[in-house]
């Protein structure tokens, strides 16, 4: 009875949307949509980025202020839900904070110290440096570090000048590792967001997924509504997630033995022929190897490993067959953990097709190509092989993502050639990218670092040039092509009001950039209008109504008895079908199907480091906003009743967690829970900021990205495994 009112609360929660945690923010009696006490205001749609999701927003704006944001109840995907971090956008665009004007280092690099300069003459000071070094040592000495709908501009300037060597995080850090494994699975990836049924699925299955805390609104809702239809829920983690609280079946699995998990759930499901027959024998090639690679790996087998019980093994692979081919086993998002994660990704994808859920309702829904215009461009000068190992060294990383820890290696080692600068857009590099003091020694091997951002981030520091964007809430950007969608859509981000100081869009200082650089050929567009015109032309709509609509979408295809003709192939695979067993991989010199290897555990003393998110904030960007910091001001780290115990500190007691190689991260608070196993601790991501130019986040909570000082480099796509840090607790008196 319990469990059923908590899941009732929950679904009642999230069908009110979850931008309530700042409702404080307005005093008095709330004001209708389009004014502003007694006065109307102009309502401007547009999207976010206060994390990546992009939610619709609208913008209200009264004598060139923004005074209100809003869900926008006509987009798409997120149907007017905007969390909390959407409704605090404000606070980015007035961050006391923010990046002002362009600024030239002074001092040192890490003193922080700069002298304000003109645009003009950054822009020479720019120019004429990439010249130089393009002169001297060829164009490929120049690395570009993008993020973010945005850097498609500087991508392309970048291109243009000459160099291959471009990396974002979101590939070698995040997403990749399930990209490569479902593409070699069912020859495409997934995109982003992931195209899951989960308001159709009949089960639910989340392998450390944390649904209700990263807050991407769309899918909660979808979660939301799948659950109150009755679909079951499955949630495998280490820590009792605000997910797992609603599940039928939680595995509190042993970290880094997920692969054991799935084979066994694979050795159920052949055994018992509880497989979709239908569907494999008419799309799926692999099975007979598939059954016979599987047969030994057992529930009792597995149980040893994963420390699950068989019989909860064998009940949640049964629930598996139940249910198929409405089985929603989420992909995952952030998938680097342990250096083998292509293969546990394809072990996911093999789970999911057994079931027959590719492409099936209640599965995974397939793409649907959204139509767009663009330019035609001249070709980009011909370059020297890439230094970051993807396509060689890596061979199914994407050339076009790239792999950051392979540039910043390439940049240590100056082979095969030698990086004299980087352009970082969009991202934190000392945040996002684990080895810290590899990217720091990286930096300072450098003739030129040059930062474009909105706020003083830690790696603005050791800039030799600062150039300030404007925030998303004064610029357009590229606009989100979304085929990944059940509704395809594209929708722009338009600028709510004029940019304030003297910070300048994304796309403007390309564009400048290319000027100066001889490039204009590759921008051949007067500004954002025409720009977005073009890439609008084939859906039949104008920049009048999508600012005042916020997007266009068209009627998807997202299950394979709608595709048609055009789409091309079901399974777009060297074979055209599903490949269970991957001739890729074993020509490669990998494992065509995926094999359990043991990780290392905690030495005595200590636990293993695992992160996630909290409901208010996303990355590193929005601990220095006043709204969500008066919510969640730092974070605590959570630690067993009994490891806490063994480890001589109590809940709310000040620690260090210091490494295996020593290193110590700032003083947090101890949170004692029984919401965690006993060996491991876990801390929310994107605390801990070393930047006194954060007024609000600076020296708030810890860093775990800190103490990553050892990773596990995954050999098929070169992501880095981030959950072989262990870390023990020191009270922070004895520091």
């Amino acid at each position: 009875m319990k469990d059923d009112l908590s899941r009732r609360l929950f679904l009642r929660g999230a069908a009110a949307g979850t931008g309530a945690a700042v409702a404080a923010q307005a005093t008095g009696t709330p004001t209708p949509p389009g004014w502003h006490g007694a006065e109307r205001v102009e309502r401007i749609a547009t999207n976010c980025e206060m994390c990546f999701w992009r939610c619709g927003v609208l913008a209200e704006v009264k004598n060139g202020r923004v005074v209100r944001l809003e869900g926008n109840p006509d987009h798409p995907l997120t149907h007017g839900r905007l969390c909390a971090r959407g409704n605090a956008g404000i606070d980015l665009l007035y961050d006391p904070d923010r990046l002002k004007y362009p600024m030239l280092r002074t001092g040192a690099r890490g003193e922080g110290k700069f002298r304000r300069i003109s645009w003009d003459e950054a822009f020479s000071f720019l120019a004429t440096r990439l010249t130089e070094i393009k002169a001297k040592y060829g164009p490929e000495a120049v690395a570009l570090f993008p993020h973010g709908v945005a850097s498609t501009f500087f991508h392309t300037l970048m291109r243009a000048y000459g160099t291959p060597n471009s990396a974002e995080p979101a590939f070698a850090q995040c997403r990749g590792p399930r990209e490569v494994g479902y593409a070699l699975t069912f020859g495409q990836g997934l995109g982003s967001p992931e195209p899951v049924d989960l308001a159709e699925a009949k089960l639910i299955v989340l392998i450390g997924s944390h649904i209700g805390e990263n807050v991407f609104t769309s899918q909660v809702e979808a979660f939301a509504t799948g659950l109150s239809r009755g679909a079951k829920l499955i949630v495998v983690d280490p820590r009792f997630s605000t997910a797992a609280s609603k599940a039928d079946w939680w595995l509190p699995i042993r970290p880094g033995t997920d692969i054991a998990l799935l084979l066994a759930w694979m050795n159920v499901l052949t055994g018992e022929k509880l497989y979709d027959a239908e569907y494999l024998d008419k799309y799926a090639s692999g099975l007979g190897e598939l059954t016979a690679h599987v047969k030994e790996f057992t529930p009792e087998w597995a149980e040893t490993i994963t420390e699950i019980p068989a019989a909860q093994i064998r009940a949640t692979a049964r629930a598996i067959g139940a249910a198929k081919p409405a089985v929603a086993l989420h992909p995952g998002r952030h998938a680097t953990w342990y250096g083998d994660d292509t293969q546990r990704a394809r072990a996911m994808a093999i789970v999911t097709a057994l079931a027959g859920a590719w492409g099936r309702k209640g599965g995974i829904f397939l793409p649907t190509h959204m139509p767009h215009g663009g330019f035609k461009l001249p070709p980009f000068p011909a370059t020297r092989p890439r230094i970051d190992g993807a396509g060689t060294r890596y061979p199914f990383a994407d050339e076009d993502q790239g792999v950051t820890n392979g540039l910043i290696d390439g940049t240590l080692a100056g082979k095969p050639y030698p990086i004299h600068a980087w352009i970082v857009y969009g991202q934190n590099v000392l945040e996002s990218i684990p080895q810290r003091q590899k990217t720091l020694a990286a930096i300072n091997k450098l003739d030129l670092m040059v930062v474009v951002d909105v706020l003083p981030m830690e790696q603005v520091q050791y800039a030799d040039l600062v150039l300030p964007e404007a925030t998303y809430l004064e610029r357009y950007d590229m606009p989100a092509i979304v085929d990944s969608a059940h509704t395809p859509y594209l929708a722009p981000r338009f600028p709510a009001v004029e940019p304030l100081y003297e910070s300048k869009p994304g796309w403007w200082i390309a564009k400048q950039m290319a000027a100066r650089l001889g490039l204009e050929a590759w921008f051949p567009w007067s500004g954002p209008e025409e720009h977005l015109a073009r890439l609008i032309e084939p859906l039949g709509t104008t920049v009048e109504a999508l600012r005042a609509r916020g997007a266009v979408s068209i009627p998807g295809r997202p299950y394979i008895e709608d595709r048609l003709p055009e789409d091309g192939p079901l399974f777009p695979t060297s074979s055209g079908k599903i490949e269970l067993y991957s001739k890729t991989l074993h020509d490669a010199g990998f494992d065509p199907l995926p094999r359990y290897t043991a990780h290392p555990a905690p030495p005595a003393g200590y636990f293993r480091l695992l992160y996630g998110r909290a409901p208010v904030h996303s990355f590193a960007r929005s601990e220095n906003n006043a709204l969500l910091d008066a919510l969640m001001s730092e974070n605590e780290v959570w630690i067993s009743p009994k490891s806490a115990q063994l480890a001589g500190v109590s809940d709310g007691d000040r620690v260090v967690l210091e490494n295996t190689d020593h290193v110590r991260g700032s003083a947090i608070r101890v949170k004692v829970t029984k919401a965690i196993r006993n060996d491991c601790v876990y801390l929310v991501h994107g605390f801990g900021h070393k930047s006194r130019a954060l007024g609000l986040a600076y020296g708030k909570g810890a860093s775990d990205a800190e103490l990553m000082t050892r990773v596990q480099v995954d050999p098929i796509m070169g992501g880095t495994g981030m959950r072989g840090t262990f870390v023990r607790l020191v009270p922070a008196g004895e520091v």
